[in-house]
C-alpha cells in the first residue's frame, strides 16, 4: 500500500478508517482490496495524503488515466472506490461529485447453451468442483459469492441459499433447487470423510479447511472444465451466471424475479440479458406473419 494513505492522522490512519467504513457495510474482501488499491493509486498520483486532495487533483488524475489508455471499466471501478472514500471516509461529497464515470458500449456476454453447461459440469475433476460450479449456475451466484458460502447458509427447509456477502455487502436469498441440494448433500458426506467439512465451516474449503476456495481457483476450474468439455467459447465463472439469467428468461420467468435472484439493484442490468436470449426472440410472432399477405409459393424469384 502506498504510504500517503497509510500515514497516521490524529492517531488513526486513513487506511484503517477506510477499512472500518467498508467493514461496517460488509464489503467483500475482494472489494476492500480493490478500493484500498485504487485509493492508493490516487494518493501516489498526487504525491501526498489523499485527504488533502482538491477538485483539480481529481480532474488531472482522470485526464491522466484516459491519456494513459486505462480501460473504461477500470476507470469506472476507480471512480467507485474514490467516491466511497471521499463520501464516507472523508465526508467530502463535494469532491465525490467531481468524479466522472465514463460511458462505454457494453459487450454482449458469452452464454452457454444448456447442453454446454451440462458438458462443462460433467467435465469437472472432483465432486467439490462440480458442486461449486453447479451452485454458480444453478443459483446464478457471482464467483465471490460462491467462494464465501458457508455450510450454515444452506436453508433446506425453505429451499434457499443465504448470500450474506453479496456485491456491496448486500444480503439476499438465492434459489436452492432439489437437484442442487442433493448434490450438496453428496459433497457434505464426501467432505466429512475427507475431514474438510464442518457444520460452521466453508461450503467449499480451499487447500486449507480454514479458508474458502479462492475466486482465482474457481476461475481456473471453469477454464479447465470447458477445455475438457471441448467448449471453444471463452468462459469464466461469470459465464455460468450469465447463462443462468439467460436460460430463465428464455423459459419465461418474469424479469423482475430474475432481477431479485441475481441481486441486481437496477432492472436495466437484468434487462441486458434480453439481447442474448435468442430462444425468446424465436418464440415471438412477427407482425408481418399476422397479416397473412405473403405466401411462400406467391413470392417471385429475384427482384
Amino acid at each position: 500500500m502506498n504510504k500517503p494513505i497509510s500515514s497516521a492522522a490524529g492517531g488513526s490512519s486513513l487506511r484503517q478508517r477506510l477499512i472500518d467504513d467498508m467493514n461496517m457495510r460488509r464489503f467483500s474482501p475482494e472489494t476492500q482490496r480493490n478500493y484500498i488499491r485504487d485509493v492508493g493509486r490516487f494518493a501516489a498520483f498526487v504525491g501526498r495524503r489523499p485527504d488533502t486532495a482538491t477538485a483539480e487533483d481529481l480532474r488531472r488524475f482522470q485526464v491522466e488515466q484516459r491519456e494513459a489508455g486505462v480501460p473504461v471499466p477500470t476507470m469506472n471501478s476507480i471512480v467507485s472506490a474514490l467516491r466511497f472514500f471521499f463520501t464516507h471516509t472523508l465526508d467530502r461529497p463535494d469532491l465525490a461529485r467531481r468524479l466522472v464515470r465514463v460511458t462505454h458500449s457494453r459487450k454482449l456476454p458469452v452464454v452457454l447453451s444448456p447442453d454446454e453447461v451440462a458438458r462443462l459440469l460433467s467435465a469437472t475433476t472432483c465432486l467439490k468442483h462440480q458442486a461449486a460450479l453447479s451452485v454458480a449456475y444453478g443459483a446464478g451466484l457471482r464467483v465471490a459469492e460462491v467462494s464465501s458460502l458457508k455450510v450454515s447458509d444452506i436453508d433446506s427447509e425453505r429451499m434457499l441459499l443465504r448470500v450474506e456477502r453479496g456485491k456491496g455487502g448486500q444480503y439476499r436469498n438465492a434459489m436452492l433447487s432439489a437437484d442442487m441440494l442433493a448434490l450438496l448433500r453428496q459433497w457434505w458426506k464426501v467432505g466429512r470423510r475427507q475431514g474438510v467439512m464442518h457444520p460452521k465451516g466453508w461450503l467449499f474449503p480451499g487447500q486449507h479447511a480454514g479458508k474458502p476456495i479462492s475466486t482465482r481457483q474457481l476461475h481456473r476450474i471453469v477454464v479447465e472444465a470447458a477445455r475438457a468439455a471441448d467448449i471453444a467459447k471463452r468462459v469464466g465463472p461469470h459465464t455460468l451466471r450469465h447463462s443462468f439469467a439467460t436460460h430463465l428468461l428464455e423459459d419465461g420467468v418474469d424479469i423482475r424475479v430474475i432481477q431479485a435472484l441475481l441481486g441486481h439493484a437496477k432492472l436495466e442490468n437484468t434487462a441486458f440479458y434480453t439481447k442474448v436470449a435468442t430462444r425468446t426472440v424465436r418464440t415471438v410472432t412477427s407482425p408481418l406473419d399476422k397479416l397473412g399477405i405473403v405466401m411462400p409459393d406467391q413470392v417471385a424469384p429475384g427482384g
